[in-house]
């Protein structure tokens, strides 16, 4: 944990973020290992069989540990946005890297990515498994560990915020702290041009949050609120958390940043509001802390404005920069899984 404040909020107020770039691969070890690990439980992952999953980078080094700590080969099914760095990293764990040419027509890199992993399920035999991070429960299980490691660690906590990617960290975090808390206030962000909360799918730069499909793990149930943040806000972010506290981190980190600071700022005085860091810095070196790519790509205007947008409906209208809704549905009209402890 560390504590973020000036210049991010007035003297005396900030947020406890929590570092999970401290883990080997990141926040997505947690949940790698405990569906690989409750798979082989059940039966549904036999010794030596291969593991094929959809991912944009970190769940791909949480399952390659996997594959090391189990003994199971890894095909990890990712597109041309994944970061070098992260290639190369697992391609050094010994997974296979499978790379799609083009994205879905009306699902993008994600639906591109799982059609893929589909395919090569259905040639692998009945052997191969596939976690599906986007549907499993035990997604949402695995981050009951965090959730107990922050009560161990705060008296109270007020409010918890969240990016937004499969929806497990999120969702399982929240019911572990509302069975110790249950007033706690949880706020979502998403990525600008994420569908997730409603809003039209459009191609996005940043990765690790946001999507363009609708994850069932996703609580909508349990949020209080959501923000949407764009990418050139997420990247200030990140390079002043980095200038003014050491801690820092890729989109998501960003995203989140700007977000519990502002939350921060505007909550009763007391407040006790936690952030989670999904990642560390290091494989952003080619685009969140490299000037050119943020030149090249217009990520360099400056700090965001001091307040978000506001919307009355998360499909008011298309959230073009950093925007907030306080009424949040599952725009698919789904009804919550009898028991969610997250809901209220």
């Amino acid at each position: 944990m560390v504590w973020v404040s000036d210049p991010f909020v007035d003297s005396g107020r900030g947020f406890w973020a929590k570092l999970e770039g401290a883990n080997p691969g990141g926040i997505k070890d947690r949940a790698a290992l405990h569906m690989v690990e409750r798979a082989r439980g059940r039966g549904l992952l036999g010794e030596g069989a291969t593991i094929v999953e959809s991912t944009s980078g970190t769940l791909g080094l949480g399952l390659a540990l996997s594959g090391i700590v189990f003994g199971h080969p890894v095909t990890v099914v990712t597109d041309p946005g994944l970061d070098r760095v992260v290639r190369r990293l697992l391609n050094a764990y010994g997974a296979t890297v499978d790379t799609v040419a083009e994205p879905h027509p009306d699902g993008g890199w994600q639906q591109a990515r799982r059609d893929r992993v589909r395919a090569i399920l259905d040639r692998a035999g009945p052997d191969a498994y596939c976690p599906d991070q986007y549907r499993n429960p035990d997604n949402v299980a695995a981050y009951a560990g965090l959730g107990h490691e922050l009560v161990s660690q705060f008296e109270r906590v007020d409010v918890l915020v969240c990016g937004v990617g499969t929806g497990g960290h999120s969702a399982g975090i929240t019911a572990v702290l509302r069975e110790r808390w249950p007033r706690l206030r949880l706020v979502g962000v998403d990525a600008v041009g994420s569908t997730i909360f409603g809003q039209p799918a459009r191609p996005r730069l940043m990765r690790g949050l946001g999507s363009s499909i609708y994850p069932d793990n996703v609580a909508y149930a349990a949020f209080d609120e959501v923000h949407w943040v764009a990418p050139a806000e997420a990247v200030w972010t990140c390079r002043r958390l980095a200038a003014r506290s050491y801690a820092t981190g890729g989109w998501s980190v960003g995203a989140v940043g700007l977000v519990a600071a502002w939350v921060a700022r505007v909550s009763p005085e007391g407040s006790r509001v936690v952030a989670v860091f999904p990642d560390g810095p290091h494989r952003y070196a080619d685009s969140v802390f490299d000037d050119e790519f943020c030149r090249r790509h217009e990520l360099a205007a400056g700090p965001p404005a001091l307040e978000p947008d506001e919307i009355g409906r998360c499909d008011e209208r298309e959230v073009l920069r950093w925007t907030r809704c306080t009424t949040v549905t599952d725009p698919c009209g789904r009804r919550r899984r009898t028991g969610d402890p997250t809901a209220r």
